[in-house]
């Protein structure tokens, strides 16, 4: 039987797992309920586990039949600060919480992967790690699980690292992607307050206004972008509130913004922070007014090892069928925390299409949206990728497979 035929038969299992997952959402690193679900939905499968200390992760560490390395598989598992609007019958039973970003997808797929992998244990050349992670939107659960031993849970460091994402527009349930290099954006938070003397609004020659140098520094950012980054190494600069006043005829003492930027390297991240930091000093200084920032890196870019993003195409085409999978032209600006992931081992990050049928996955509502729905029949998907990404990886011949995929992938000759 093919993993995709033995995924479909637990589908209904996924399935009851998701809704419950997602009638009960919970934020960020404390996931009490969700962890006890992930524990008994895993029980008979005779796995290792381990519990975080510092977060309601769950590490399942399932044994191959035959010696070999150790490669992991991950699943996020917390929701996001939403208040539900889709009317599905599992709907969010807990004010403002919402699995809107499909991570009760990610939980049950893993859970289904857990349960391909145990029973085809004898044909794996080695162990798998199963990481459940809280805490991924914002919190860096995945680096927390790092701290705490993830990547060795096994015994050792495991040699390659997958994970995948489900979106509900842009591509129909079943169908994945990805790409060698830069998948997701590095995502960095920027707090401005920008500092005059209030006055009353109908002398403003007595005062020093900080309204028309936040205006400035909105509009400045803006070229900075235009005039300052490379076009092949994009950058994404986005100020999405902004603050001051009480009154329309009172000059504030302080005008503050808040930004995020994306950035798809290392190098782009930093350049860009420094002639943020450049632009906002010197558009305040133009105004007579001085300008604090609190400039927060939240998580790197997302970079895909270029064999291993070959071998996840290559395996998906396998696994869900050559029609169903393609690479990925262009990195997307979302950002994740499996980027500290793939920063200490190589590894693939995929993305999953989970549009339910009879919806336009041109028009449908995105990942984090209130009316965001998610296909259950991405579910089988799901499962049966994640665990063909890890029988195939801990075939014999996998490791030099990757290497030449890779080495195609980027026009290399190996020696």
């Amino acid at each position: 039987m093919s993993l995709l035929t033995d995924a479909h038969a637990l589908a209904p299992v996924l399935t009851e797992l998701r809704h419950a997952l997602h009638r009960e959402p919970e934020l960020g690193l404390d996931l009490p309920l969700t962890q006890a679900r992930v524990l008994a939905a895993l029980d008979g499968l005779g796995l290792e586990i381990t519990t975080g200390r510092a977060l309601s992760s769950v590490t399942a560490v399932l044994r191959g039949g035959r010696p070999g390395p150790a490669v992991l598989l991950r699943g996020d598992m917390d929701a996001l600060p939403v208040q539900e609007d889709t009317g599905v019958p599992y709907a969010s039973a807990l004010a403002g919480r919402m699995h809107a970003c499909g991570h009760d997808l990610h939980t049950a797929g893993l859970v289904g992967a857990a349960h391909l992998l145990a029973a085809r244990r004898a044909e794996l050349a080695g162990d798998v790690v199963l990481m459940f992670q809280p805490g991924e939107e914002g919190q860096g659960g995945a680096r927390i699980m790092i701290e705490e031993g993830v990547l060795d849970a096994a015994g050792e460091r495991v040699v390659a690292a997958y994970a995948l994402h489900v979106v509900a527009r842009d591509a129909p349930t079943g169908f994945a992607a990805t790409r060698p290099g830069p998948m997701l954006a590095a995502s960095d938070t920027v707090h401005v307050t920008l500092r005059g003397a209030g006055g009353h609004g109908s002398s403003p020659h007595s005062a020093t206004d900080p309204v028309p140098a936040l205006c400035a520094t909105v509009t400045a950012l803006q070229t900075l972008v235009t005039r300052e980054v490379d076009v092949f190494d994009p950058a994404v600069v986005t100020v999405g509130r902004i603050e001051a006043g009480t009154a329309p005829n009172v000059i504030p003492d302080t005008a503050r913004l808040s930004a995020t930027v994306r950035t798809f390297s290392d190098a782009a991240r930093t350049a860009v922070r420094a002639s943020f930091e450049r632009t906002v000093h010197g558009t305040a200084a133009a105004h007579g007014v001085t300008a604090e920032i609190e400039y927060v890196h939240q998580y790197p870019p997302t970079v895909n090892h270029p064999g291993e993003a070959a071998f996840a195409l290559d395996t998906g085409r396998e696994v869900l069928g050559a029609d169903r999978v393609f690479p990925l032209p262009t990195p997307m600006a979302g950002s994740e925390d499996f980027s500290f992931v793939l920063r200490e081992v190589p590894g693939a990050y995929l993305g999953l299409g989970a549009c339910p049928p009879g919806t336009d996955p041109a028009t449908a509502p995105m990942n984090h949206s209130a009316q965001a729905v998610y296909d259950d029949g991405a579910l089988p998907y799901a499962a049966a990728l994640l665990a063909g990404l890890a029988l195939r990886r801990l075939a014999p011949a996998a490791a030099t497979d990757a290497a030449a995929l890779g080495d195609a992938a980027t026009g290399q000759e190996r020696p």
